[in-house]
């Protein structure tokens, strides 16, 4: 199927305002639904919620009120949208539950665009943070089954393991070396910035999901995991965002946000097995086109360039969520004792970072850790969840 979304035409922006009705969509049952189903909505949740941040940004720090309106008038249609898409999980599960279909997201979305991804530094940006939140998985799946006495393989359905990654304790570092080195915005393909932002709008996504969740628990052991785990994703999305490149104008940006949308909506109505949820993303994708469009008038007309210029000229392979067992497993093999240094990768544990972890640390052990030692002692023995022919790392330490 041939697909350009600069030359679709989608729904007018005057046609695509919905009611109250139309937006209190019927949630996706939590017993029957495919995970990935899930995490397709938790992602273009992200993906909505960084296109709207983005576009506030850019209002406030835009002199022209014509662009302000524009902005706001498809803004509101990207806050309909998010609310449609964030409003199909189920309000049965539990906080707990969705947290870990986060972190399926975080794993299984990081590692296929760390697979696909054209660029070797970005690839090595992509395979060092998916370590770390495949270590994340693990760490919350004990903390359910310990305080909701259930598996996490009823969640994740075997597709994603659940097994210690790089340790949660080794991933708390300094500040400054968590900002990597930007692509360059001349020189980079296009479907690299594509992943950039992916990557970026999801971690985002999670952090301020860890932030506002983590205080509504009243076991200490799972506030405390949280806000350990919450820090961590800050600085995910530091190294994540900090392979943008900053040289790009805010026209150039608005349009890659738009593209981005069409190509997710795109790529998660190739691969949806509900029929429900497909209609949806097939509906946002023409309201996307539209929104696409307009961004693309505003770059000629105020950047004086063609937005082809920093497109694809065609729509990549579509994103998929998919099983990565084994590239996961030979990561761990290969590169779970890795850390970073200024802007690139080490594989010894240098002053600066030790001197971090002390300061974090404060003398005690980290919930990250203790999560698994109250769940030995209570359940007798940790959990882990692991599909025929696993790497023999499987019975690495949690240290």
């Amino acid at each position: 199927m041939t697909f350009n979304p600069l030359k679709e035409r989608g729904i007018p922006l005057d046609r695509q305002l919905r009611n109250w009705r139309e937006l209190n969509v019927t949630p996706i049952d939590p017993d029957r639904a495919d995970p990935y189903t899930r995490c397709r909505i938790i992602t273009m949740n992200g993906i909505e919620m960084e296109a709207i941040w983005f576009s506030h940004q850019f209002a406030r720090h835009c002199p022209d009120p014509e662009v302000r309106q524009q902005l706001a008038h498809v803004r509101f249609m990207e806050a309909q949208q998010q609310r449609v898409v964030n409003w199909l999980l189920p309000g049965l599960s539990s906080v707990l539950e969705t947290t870990i279909s986060y972190e399926q997201v975080a794993v299984d979305l990081t590692a296929w665009v760390a697979r696909m991804e054209p660029d070797p530094y970005l690839k090595q940006a992509y395979q060092f943070g998916v370590l770390e939140d495949f270590d994340h998985l693990y760490r919350y799946a004990n903390l359910y089954e310990m305080i909701e006495h259930r598996k996490a393989e009823k969640i994740v359905d075997a597709l994603t393991e659940v097994m210690p990654g790089r340790p949660t304790i080794a991933q708390h570092r300094h500040p400054i070396d968590n900002v990597r080195e930007p692509y360059k915005r001349d020189k980079v393909q296009p479907i690299s910035r594509l992943h950039a932002l992916t990557i970026m709008s999801a971690e985002q996504q999670t952090m301020n999901f860890y932030m506002n969740v983590g205080p509504m628990y009243m076991e200490p052991i799972a506030r405390q995991l949280y806000q350990e785990i919450g820090l961590v994703e800050e600085e995910h999305v530091t190294h994540y965002e900090s392979l943008v490149d900053p040289g790009e104008t805010w026209w150039e940006r608005l349009v890659i946000h738009e593209y981005n949308e069409c190509y997710m909506y795109y790529s998660f109505m190739q691969t949806e097995t509900d029929p429900k949820v497909k209609r949806i993303w097939e509906l946002h994708l023409n309201m996307e086109l539209e929104h696409l469009r307009i961004a693309c008038d505003l770059m000629r007309r105020h950047d004086g360039r063609d937005p082809a210029e920093v497109l694809p000229n065609r729509i990549p392979e579509p994103v998929t969520f998919e099983p990565n067992k084994q590239f996961i497993r030979e990561l761990i093999a290969t590169q779970v004792d890795y850390t970073t240094l200024g802007t690139g990768y080490v594989q010894e544990a240098h002053e600066r970072f030790q001197r971090w972890q002390e300061q974090i640390m404060g003398g005690e052990e980290p919930p990250s850790e203790r999560v698994i030692e109250e769940n030995r002692a209570r359940s007798g023995m940790e959990y882990r969840m692991e599909t025929e022919g696993a790497h023999p790392l499987r019975l690495m330490g949690t240290r």
